[in-house]
Formats: C-alpha cells, sequence, structure tokens
C-alpha cells in the first residue's frame, strides 16, 4: 500500500468544500441565512432541544470553542437563546427560539434537495455501498483518535 497514490481524503475535502457552498446557496435562495456550523448546530438541536456546550460538541464533532463562537452568533440573530443551567450555574443550555422553529421544515426540504444532488446518478446499492465505505473510515479514524 505505500507505493500507492491515494486521493480518498482530498476528495473528501473537496466534496465536503463545494457541498456547503451549494447548501448555503440553496438556502439563501430559500430566505435561511445561516452557515454550514450553524445548520450542524440547528440540526442537533431540532432532535433534541436544550443542550449544552459539551453536548452539541459531541453530537456535531465541532471543538467546545468552535461551539461557543457559532452559538455567539446564532444568539445575536435571534436563533437559539443560551440560559444558565439551573442544575449547574457554571454550564449555559443552548434553546431553539420561536424563528429556529419555524425554519425547519423549509430546512428540511432545502437538505432533501441537496441529498438528492449529492447522490444523482447513483444506484441505492451503490449509495449504500459508499455510505458503508465511509462508515468504516469513520470508525477506523475514532478507534484511533487518541493514539495519534
Amino acid at each position: 500500500m505505500i507505493g500507492l497514490e491515494t486521493k480518498g481524503g482530498f476528495y473528501i475535502t473537496q466534496i465536503k468544500q463545494l457541498q456547503d457552498r451549494i447548501f448555503e446557496r440553496l438556502l439563501l435562495e430559500n430566505g435561511i441565512e445561516i452557515s454550514g456550523g450553524q445548520g450542524r448546530i440547528l440540526f442537533i438541536l431540532w432532535k433534541t432541544d436544550n443542550l449544552t456546550i459539551s453536548e452539541i460538541s459531541e453530537r456535531t464533532s465541532l471543538a467546545k470553542n468552535t461551539v461557543s463562537v457559532v452559538i455567539n452568533g446564532m444568539v445575536n440573530k435571534g436563533i437559539v437563546e443560551r440560559n444558565t443551567n439551573p442544575n449547574n450555574r457554571r454550564q449555559a443550555i443552548v434553546s431553539l427560539t420561536e424563528y429556529a422553529k419555524s425554519l425547519q421544515a423549509k430546512y428540511e426540504t432545502v437538505s432533501q434537495e441537496m441529498t438528492a444532488l449529492f447522490y444523482q446518478g447513483f444506484s441505492e446499492e451503490e449509495q449504500r455501498q459508499f455510505e458503508h465505505y465511509l462508515a468504516r473510515i469513520l470508525e477506523t479514524l475514532i478507534a484511533n483518535l487518541h493514539t495519534y
């Protein structure tokens, strides 16, 4: 394997960058002004509202300081609220605003449009295999995270 030139990581990076640009453009066309990081956090909060920064960090795989910065921007835009955890005063709880809740249906429609574009020309079997391979790579990286 050592002499073999591989481009998997390069392709994944390029795909992610292009997907983010197209997705943000689709969101803007539908009147939703949020960044990719904000979208990831919103997606998590739509599943489970009222989470701590640590919980959001774990579920999005974003660093805690990144989550804090993104949350600050979302608070300023009126997308989320940050309140003190009554059970632990040193912790903040992040909650969706009514505005954020109102965006969910439109966001999901745009997300489905992006998924259709992402897998355009793939059979269901090819899509399943592709995601299986990506999951294997992710599992390997997670298992070795603390080794490096």
